[in-house]
């Protein structure tokens, strides 16, 4: 039988937003974060903004994503845990271990070993001019994914936060298009169900991870190290975010709009604001799309993830 273990991550999620007896995403209450939780002041904070023109162009392999075609296993949990709606994916027992059967896991890119997969949630603006957590050439989408992801050579994700490499998030952007995309219809569909924070509901039917990235170019990308983008913002992850954009309709955002907070307040632009670079580098890889580079590339074996020079972009976002 799987065991319906709730990973670390997504039990940070669940953390009240309550400004009172939590902490809130209004621009003056993420100030206050690293009140409680001195790492949400630290020098490798996420989210940040990305810019095509100051990304390193470096020779790094693709990401394989291992798993990603199979049905993941049953029953799949969404939860409204008062910031965001979270996936939740059961483990294999041990004895399905033994007989072959595992989680979908990533490596290649900017990593050295393999990372499993814990869950997936989403982050979303009031209007389509705002809501992904991370920007691309100044530009915010309406809605981005993370999917998170473990190193393999930490037990559990309690253990993998306390390390720089523990996790890895792979980001994904949306864009709103005219019709109803059919892709995350299995989420989509049910957000009313959970309507009210702190509800959850087991989907009917599992789905593949490759089903709701359909047709994305997962060969471009950008990485950098950083954070969680929630309290308590540990220094843990690698980031790989694809510049490809994936669809959903208005109507769909509409439903992720739909959802209530805590405080029975809509449950919208719950992203955080962006964070210094602190001297952090952003690479991006290089593919045949842009062979332009193929000169000055630098080999990913040679790179540093924190340069000495201050980026142009070094500096906080914090819009009232």
């Amino acid at each position: 039988m799987r065991s319906s273990i709730i990973s670390a991550v997504l039990a940070i999620l669940a953390t009240n937003v309550s400004c009172a007896f939590g902490w809130g995403y209004r621009a003056s209450d993420q100030r206050r974060w690293a009140v409680l939780h001195p790492a949400c002041g630290g020098r490798q904070q996420s989210p940040i903004a990305i810019a095509a023109r100051q990304a390193i162009p470096i020779s790094i392999p693709a990401m394989e994503l291992i798993g990603y075609q199979n049905p993941l296993p049953g029953p799949l949990t969404t939860t409204n845990n008062g910031h965001s709606v979270a996936l939740t994916i059961p483990k294999y027992s041990s004895e399905e271990e033994k007989k072959g059967f595992r989680l979908p896991y990533i490596f290649g890119g900017p990593l050295d070993n393999e990372y499993e997969i814990e869950g997936l949630h989403f982050h979303w603006g009031d209007k389509n001019n705002r809501g992904s957590e991370h920007t691309l050439n100044d530009m915010r989408l309406p809605l981005e994914m993370h999917i998170i992801h473990r190193n393999k050579k930490y037990r559990n994700l309690a253990e993998a936060l306390q390390h720089p490499d523990g996790l890895c998030v792979l980001a994904f952007f949306y864009q709103v298009v005219e019709f109803d995309a059919k892709l995350l219809t299995p989420i989509v569909k049910n957000l009313s169900a959970i309507e009210n924070y702190n509800t959850s509901m087991q989907l009917p039917h599992t789905f593949s991870l490759s089903s709701i990235l359909s047709g994305l170019d997962t060969e471009r990308f950008y990485t950098y190290k950083g954070s969680l983008t929630t309290p308590p913002c540990a220094e843990a992850v690698t980031w790989v975010v694809f510049s490809d954009y994936l669809p959903i309709s208005v109507f769909q955002m509409d439903n992720f709009r739909g959802l209530l907070s805590n405080l029975n307040l809509p449950l919208v632009d719950n992203f955080r604001q962006l964070q210094p670079l602190f001297g952090r580098r952003i690479f991006v890889r290089i593919t045949s799309k842009n062979p332009k580079f193929k000169k000055t590339k630098l080999h990913y074996s040679k790179w540093d993830w924190v340069g000495h020079k201050k980026a142009e972009n070094d500096v906080a976002e914090f819009d009232e």
